[in-house]
């Protein structure tokens, strides 16, 4: 999500650009649809998906989905896949009046004119963390899975707009509960905010642990 989570994802970009060529696909819904179909014809080693928030789209009606096969390419290839949070705060949605009648009593941030965010609720995030430990469990190849514990997003820190120690922990149990560790797929959680630098680290040294 471009000016929400790009701190990390321009860190992990120059963490692996000396050993791999980095295409970088926007949570916009066709950068999630693109990146699959690359992955499922070949043409990538690997998978570093930071950004999730297009499940947040697909579940709760916003306008960035990439559609109900979102990770799925994961599962398909084997790729080596490192995944996280990002940008799960929020549903995205057209200009403030765009924003339908049910969600305008919601906590919403005007990103721009064109761009309006919906902070999701502790049980939209369990329903969230649900379905990607769901999809997660289907992968045969090797995951790691990172939750930053102080947030996930530009706008989730304290003090911020969608800052919700509620709703990031609710999300943080339910992917927790929901995937089945093994010696090939894991999740660890780490003290850190998403556009630390120490996280964007640690996914390039989770990506090159199991990639190579």
């Amino acid at each position: 999500m471009f000016g929400v989570t790009t701190p990390c994802v321009t860190k992990v970009v120059a963490g692996l650009r000396d050993r791999y060529d980095c295409l970088v696909f926007h949570a916009t819904g066709t950068g999630g649809r693109a990146m699959e179909k690359l992955a499922d014809s070949g043409a990538l080693d690997g998978l570093v998906d930071v950004t999730t928030t297009e499940v947040c789209d697909l579940l709760f009606g916003g306008v960035l989905s990439a559609g109900p096969d979102r990770l799925g390419a994961a599962r398909r290839t084997r790729l080596p896949y490192v995944g996280s949070v990002g940008a799960l705060d929020m549903v995205n949605f057209g200009a403030m009046a765009t924003v339908p009648d049910r969600f305008r009593a919601r906590n919403l941030y005007a990103h721009n004119p064109q761009v309006t965010l919906m902070r999701t609720t502790p049980g939209e995030c369990r329903e969230i963390g649900a379905w990607i430990a769901d999809k997660l469990n289907l992968c045969e190849g090797p995951v790691r899975f990172l939750i930053p514990e102080r947030g996930v997003s530009a706008l989730d820190v304290e003090g911020g707009a969608f800052f919700d120690e509620e709703a990031d922990a609710a999300l943080f149990e339910a992917l927790e509960t929901g995937l089945r560790q093994t010696d090939r797929r894991r999740l660890l959680r780490l003290p850190l905010h998403i556009n630390d630098p120490g996280f964007a680290e640690a996914i390039v040294g989770s990506f090159l642990d199991i990639a190579g």
